[in-house]
C-alpha cells in the first residue's frame, strides 16, 4: 500500500510517519520510506544522526539515472531527456517492486536498522541555497512522482511518504498516487485548516483521506476534532514519553511505546490494509495520464521540445499483473 502523511508544519506528521514505519517494520512488513518534505527530518526521526542523515543520497540528484532505468525499452520514450516527472509507464517500461533489488534502490535508498528489521529510506534532498530564487521544490519531488508512477506494490507491502507541509503537494498530481492519505491535525483552528484545503482539492479525484488527531490532551480535544472533520477522524494520539525520549536521541525499545499509542498505530495499519481490496488500477493509470497531459501542455512540451502526449500508451494499465514477480 502507498501511504502519505500530510499536515501543516509542526503538526507532527514526520513523527507520526516515523512511528508508523517503526510499527510496520517491527511487525516484519517490507517498507520503503520516502522523505518528500522540504524540511528533511524523517531520517532523524528514524534514529539517524546528523552525519548519517547528510550522507543519504538525494533522489533529485540522481534523476537522470532514475529516468534511464525506468524508460527501459519503451518505444514511446525516445530518451531519458524527454521524460518529465509525470511520464507514465507503458509497454517496455521497467516497473519497480517494494522487495526487489534494482539500480534505483542501489543509487537512492539506504537501509536503516530499526527494532525488528530494516526500512529502505529514500530522500528527495534538501532545498539548498543554490536553489533559492531559481528553483521550485517540486523539481526535487519529481523523482518521487516518477518512482510512484512506476511502482507496483502488493498486499502487505508498504511505501510510506512524508509529504511536504500544507497543501503544496497539489502543485503536481502526486496527491493522487496513494491508496490512503493520513492528514495529521492538531485540535486547533489552524490545525484543521489544511484538512479543509485537502478535502476541497481532493474531492474530484477520489482521494481516500483520514484524519489523525495529534497532541490531543482530553475529550474536549477529541470533540473539537470530531466537530470539525466528522467521520474523517480515524484516531487520535496523545502525549508520549517514548516520543520525547526519541526526540532527545535516546529512543527506548519500540515495544515499550505506550499501549494507547500502539493501538493508534494498529488502527492506522488496519485502515491502510483495508484499501487493498478497493484498488482501482484503471483509475490510478487514468489519473496518471491526466496529469501528464496537463503538464505536457502547460510546460513539458516546450521544455523538452517533444510532443509528450505521444508517451502515453493507450492500452497500458499499471497493475500487479503486468509487473514481473520480485
Amino acid at each position: 500500500m502507498k501511504i502519505a502523511f500530510v499536515g501543516k508544519g509542526g503538526s507532527g506528521k514526520t513523527t507520526l510517519s516515523s512511528l508508523f514505519i517503526r510499527h510496520l517494520v517491527a511487525a516484519g512488513a517490507p517498507v520503503v520510506a520516502i522523505d518528500a518534505d522540504i524540511n528533511q527530518h524523517l531520517g532523524a526521526a528514524l534514529g539517524l544522526d546528523d552525519t548519517e542523515t547528510a550522507a543519504l543520497p538525494a533522489m533529485g540528484e540522481r534523476l537522470s539515472l532514475i529516468k534511464e532505468y525506468l524508460r527501459g525499452s519503451n518505444p514511446r520514450i525516445t530518451s531519458a531527456a524527454t521524460m518529465i516527472k509525470t511520464t507514465p509507464p507503458g509497454e517496455g517500461s521497467r516497473l519497480l517492486r517494494v522487495r526487489e533489488p534494482n539500480p534505483v534502490y542501489d543509487a537512492c535508498a539506504r537501509p536503516v536498522e530499526l527494532d525488528g528489521g530494516a526500512v529502505r529510506l529514500m530522500v528527495t534532498g534538501s532545498f539548498t541555497d543554490a536553489d533559492l530564487g531559481v528553483s521550485c521544490y517540486h523539481s526535487k519531488t519529481g523523482a518521487v512522482e516518477l518512482f510512484l508512477n512506476h511502482l507496483v506494490d502488493g498486499r502487505d507491502e508498504y511505501v510510506v511518504v512524508d509529504m511536504t507541509a500544507g497543501s503544496d503537494s497539489f502543485a503536481s498530481g502526486m496527491f493522487t498516487r496513494f491508496d490512503l492519505t493520513f492528514l495529521v491535525a492538531e485540535p486547533t483552528r489552524k490545525g484543521v485548516s489544511v484538512y479543509r484545503q485537502y478535502k476541497d482539492y481532493a474531492r474530484d479525484f477520489g482521494v481516500n483521506l483520514k484524519v489523525v488527531g495529534n497532541k490531543v490532551q482530553g475529550q474536549d480535544d477529541v470533540d473539537f476534532l470530531r466537530s470539525e472533520v466528522g467521520d474523517d477522524l480515524l484516531v487520535t494520539v496523545g502525549h508520549s514519553e517514548w516520543v520525547r525520549a526519541m526526540e532527545k536521541g535516546r529512543p527506548p525499545r519500540f515495544d515499550l511505546l505506550e499501549d494507547t499509542n500502539g493501538h493508534a498505530l494498529r488502527t492506522l495499519r488496519g485502515a491502510a490494509d483495508a484499501t487493498y481490496e478497493l484498488r482501482d488500477w484503471e483509475r490510478y493509470t487514468r489519473q496518471m495520464v491526466h496529469f501528464h497531459l496537463r503538464n505536457a501542455q502547460s510546460w513539458g512540451n516546450e521544455r523538452t521540445g517533444a510532443d509528450l502526449a505521444a508517451q502515453v500508451d493507450p492500452s497500458f494499465v499499471l497493475s500487479e499483473a503486468v509487473a514481473a514477480p520480485a
